[in-house]
């Protein structure tokens, strides 16, 4: 399953609610870091307070290990892919690259790369993962394009990996002002690209 939308759409209470109503053991994976930032910590503990006591909460694990920390019988919650595409992009950041992370004017097409591919291993491991996944997204680039190329960078990779992930779901919604559209319903023409 697959939930995007934009930013306080609504994504993470519903997938919340499925999972509540799925019943059965939860793991939920999640990325944010509150260290230094205390608008983030605030929004993680709100995040904290919302889900059950008695699911399984992973924080930060690694992005390659999602499918063993979660084990085949347990509904693995990815809140949110955004925040992990944020993760492998600074984790990938070479050492000595032109410009600070957060600002560069330009990125190492190296860099452009590993992160492309780290990300696309991310989702086949999601895609082929034995056990149901709910995978929590961002909807991105309907807006301005970014100033600067990290940010281009990471609306692209988050892109391709949303449409990656929705080719292959069994269900996937796209949540607006805390409704739900069907995207698998909607049709599809043949002639479209999807690649």
């Amino acid at each position: 399953m697959v939930l995007t939308g934009g930013a306080r759409s609504g994504k993470s209470a519903v997938a919340e609610r499925l999972a509540a109503d799925r019943g059965g053991e939860v793991v939920v994976a999640v990325f944010g870091d509150g260290d230094g930032d205390e608008e983030m910590a605030e929004r993680i503990e709100k995040h904290r307070a919302d889900r059950s006591a008695e699911w399984r909460v992973v924080e930060r694990p690694d992005p390659g290990e999602l499918s063993a920390a979660a084990g085949e019988g347990a509904l693995l919650v990815v809140d949110c892919l955004g925040t992990l595409v944020s993760q492998v992009m600074a984790s990938e950041w070479p050492a000595g690259a032109h410009g600070t992370y957060g600002e560069p004017d330009s990125v190492p097409a190296e860099y452009a790369v590993a992160v492309e591919n780290r990300v696309g291993e991310i989702v086949e491991g999601l895609v082929v993962r034995q056990g149901d996944t709910l995978v929590v997204t961002n909807e991105v680039g309907g807006g301005v394009v970014p100033a600067y190329a990290l940010g281009r960078l990471f609306r692209d990779v988050l892109g391709r990996a949303n449409r990656a992930l929705v080719a292959h779901a069994d269900a996937a919604w796209l949540v607006v002002a805390g409704r739900c559209l069907d995207l698998v319903a909607l049709p599809r023409d043949a002639r479209w690209p999807v690649e």
